[in-house]
């Protein structure tokens, strides 16, 4: 071994091993990319669904619009989960989401998680048309959840986001 490999692999921190919950960190990263990718999904099937539609306003059927992109949404979710447990950003970041024993998710627990994912975003924006708050308002109450929600991911053995615990899903580390 040289001097350069031994100074390499000794200033590396040691990588998680297979099967061992990462880092939220690294979930976050990956949740990040995630976003990235979904704008590319989210805009072409908005485009499709304002093609078949023929919307020429964004108000019109945007209820509708919504309900479409969830749909979109969870589709491409839970395709990915139970085909191969990973999306692409998580191959990129070596994740997979498995059951709690370890087994591939079935389509059922992977809607589920897909539905309990929303607790991220969907309770403090509730709060905005029930409280009559204002954006910047709204905003700071989203960013403190969501800061609180990723918090959730350090307490407890198996270092998993709750929304995690509650579909009874986990996500490990997957080796090189």
């Amino acid at each position: 071994m040289t001097s350069r490999s031994k100074a390499n692999s000794t200033s590396a921190a040691p990588a998680a091993s297979p099967g061992d919950p990462p880092t939220v960190r690294r979930r976050l990263a990956a949740l990040l990319y995630e976003a990235l990718l979904l704008f590319g999904v989210v805009f072409v099937a908005g485009y499709l669904f304002s093609t078949l539609t023929q919307q020429r306003n964004g108000l019109t059927h945007h209820n509708l619009l919504a309900t479409w992109i969830g749909l979109v949404v969870g589709l491409y979710f839970v395709w990915f989960w139970t085909h191969s447990g990973q999306t692409l950003p998580m191959k990129t970041w070596r994740l997979r989401v498995v059951t709690a024993n370890g087994a591939p998710l079935s389509a059922g627990r992977a809607t589920a998680r897909y539905v309990l994912a929303w607790l991220w975003f969907l309770p403090p924006l509730a709060l905005h048309p029930l409280l009559g708050l204002r954006v910047p308002q709204t905003l700071v109450i989203a960013a403190i959840w969501f800061v609180l929600w990723a918090a959730t991911g350090r307490f407890g053995a198996s270092r998993q986001f709750l929304h995690d615990r509650l579909a009874g899903t986990r996500v490990i580390a997957v080796a090189r």
